[in-house]
């Protein structure tokens, strides 16, 4: 590898950096102006996901799916029902359980700050070729599969 490959290798590696700190900023300021901490915010992303993807989500999967403590998932529940972001309902086919379900207010709120910045997203991805595309996938991938630990 000479200096120039090095060089552009030293330049990916930047824009992947500055990437992530963007993402991170956009991510603190969405907790900001939502309330929010980190693990309210991902519970919530994965309420949303799975109504639209139109499953019924309960504590237990919740608590699965964090990997927090049923405790931990009350308090959460509590903490998300208490500022009008969640509400608890019985389960349509399961008495045993509860049913979360994302309040309206929360998830236009979501849509009008998060669903902005995904739809920006989607057309900085949509303005590559599909060549350049197949590559962002691939060098994407690649650098998922060599940040986890080695087993």
């Amino acid at each position: 590898m000479d200096d120039a490959d090095v060089d552009s290798v030293v330049r990916v590696l930047a824009a992947l950096r500055t990437w992530r700190e963007a993402e991170q900023s956009m991510s603190e300021a969405s907790q900001r102006h939502m309330k929010l901490n980190a693990t309210d915010m991902k519970a919530l992303r994965f309420l949303m996901a799975s109504r639209n993807a139109g499953a019924v989500v309960t504590p237990g999967m919740l608590a699965e799916t964090l990997r927090i403590s049923t405790a931990s998932t009350t308090k959460l529940l509590d903490r998300l029902e208490r500022a009008g972001h969640v509400t608890r309902s019985p389960h349509p086919t399961d008495r045993r359980a509860l049913m979360i379900t994302v309040t309206d207010a929360t998830r236009s709120d979501a849509r009008e700050s998060v669903g902005k910045v995904h739809a920006r997203r989607f057309e900085a991805a949509a303005r590559l070729t599909h060549d350049e595309r197949d590559i962002v996938i691939r060098f994407l991938t690649d650098l998922s599969a060599v940040a986890e630990p080695e087993k």
